[in-house]
């Protein structure tokens, strides 16, 4: 009888510790779910700032070859070089 009791009891500390050790592997796999997802939200925010920064350097050469300030070859050199 008393053998019974401890096998018992062993069985549910064993169920016990799985189940610990279920919810914990669960949410390492949210977690690292979770940390991909922002990654990929990260980098296209990145590759958006640096669209929007290439076209605002474009603009900037644009109003400088409107001024007269560069020429048509200087402008298409240094558009050249941004957008490589």
């Amino acid at each position: 009888m008393l053998t019974n009791i401890i096998y018992f009891a062993v069985f549910l500390i064993l169920v016990f510790v799985l189940s610990i050790a279920v919810k914990a592997i669960t949410r390492g796999v949210e977690a690292k779910q979770t940390i991909k997802e922002e990654k990929n939200s990260l980098s296209n925010y990145d590759h958006k700032n640096q669209n929007l920064e290439i076209v605002d350097q474009i603009k900037e050469l644009n109003s400088l070859y409107d001024q007269g300030i560069i020429s048509e070859g200087e402008f298409k050199k240094a558009k050249e070089k941004i957008l490589k």
